[in-house]
């Protein structure tokens, strides 16, 4: 039976010992990317020094950290990521560890919240730490089959804005339509609007373009309405090609490229 422990000391037992802080303020400190051990930034508060040297950042404060917001532009045919990820099984003592499974089911969008899916034209000017990749809630759901902007944050007054602004924020979206459209193939939406029976949502319908081959939509609707897009279509028997969420309240998607993810800039607001 191996009974070595392991070499030296947790990195945070010792940032606990350079500034006469509790655990948890160590951690703050080497989590917001303060700490250097032998001149190289360490972000991990389990990590184990011994002779090496480890400094913290003369100015490091933990008076205003910042919570974070990301904005990511979800593929097509992945989940919105309200749903956690999935807990990898650790593998069970005396047991030959089973080689890594394809996941099951439709991928989440969680997933591509990484360091290597954070675009390279981010202007906010915000450094990229392991924990702005952590902790991070959802609560705006775009449609499994649509592509386009969500978003997760670390920030609970901008959380509870999402939630409770919902009702009353705008999301617009760009649908693809197979054929020209002209203005007048929209007047079956336009009557089910005006029919108080259906009891449809506010919403802003119109043709951004049309050619023979494809036209594009414009939906502009106040709150989450899953599904609207897809039943007005049929309404005026279009084909959807595919969907786009490119605006949510305040915030645009721009040309954040599919896949990836930036910050939600300083002075950006829903």
């Amino acid at each position: 039976m191996n009974s070595s422990k392991p070499e030296g000391e947790r990195l945070s037992k010792r940032i606990m010992q350079l500034r006469d802080c509790s655990r948890r303020e160590a951690e703050q400190y080497i989590e917001a990317g303060f700490v250097r051990v032998d001149g190289v930034v360490v972000e991990e508060p389990q990590f184990r020094v011994s002779q090496q040297n480890v400094t913290l950042d003369a100015h490091a404060t933990l008076l205003n950290l910042q919570s974070v917001t990301l904005i990511l532009n979800k593929p097509a045919g992945w989940t919105d990521g309200l749903e956690p990820l999935p807990v990898a099984r650790s593998a069970q003592p005396g047991r030959q560890s089973e080689p890594p499974r394809a996941p099951r089911g439709p991928q989440n969008v969680r997933s591509l919240l990484t360091a290597a899916q954070h675009s390279e034209h981010d202007h906010s000017g915000v450094r990229l730490l392991k924990s702005h990749l952590t902790r991070l809630d959802a609560s705006v759901p775009l449609e499994y089959e649509a592509s386009g902007l969500v978003a997760f944050t670390q920030d609970f007054r901008t959380q509870r804005k999402l939630v409770e602004d919902m009702p009353f924020m705008e999301h617009e979206l760009i649908i693809d339509v197979r054929g020209e459209v002209l203005p007048d193939a929209l007047r079956p939406i336009e009557r089910a609007m005006r029919d108080e029976r259906l009891r449809l949502p506010d919403f802003k319908i119109s043709v951004g373009s049309a050619n023979p081959e494809r036209s594009k939509l414009r939906l502009a609707v106040k709150g989450s309405h899953l599904g609207l897009a897809v039943y007005l279509c049929e309404l005026a028997g279009l084909d959807i090609i595919g969907m786009r969420r490119i605006r949510l309240g305040r915030v645009s998607l721009g040309d954040l490229e599919e896949g990836t993810w930036r910050y939600l800039a300083e002075g950006e607001r829903f």
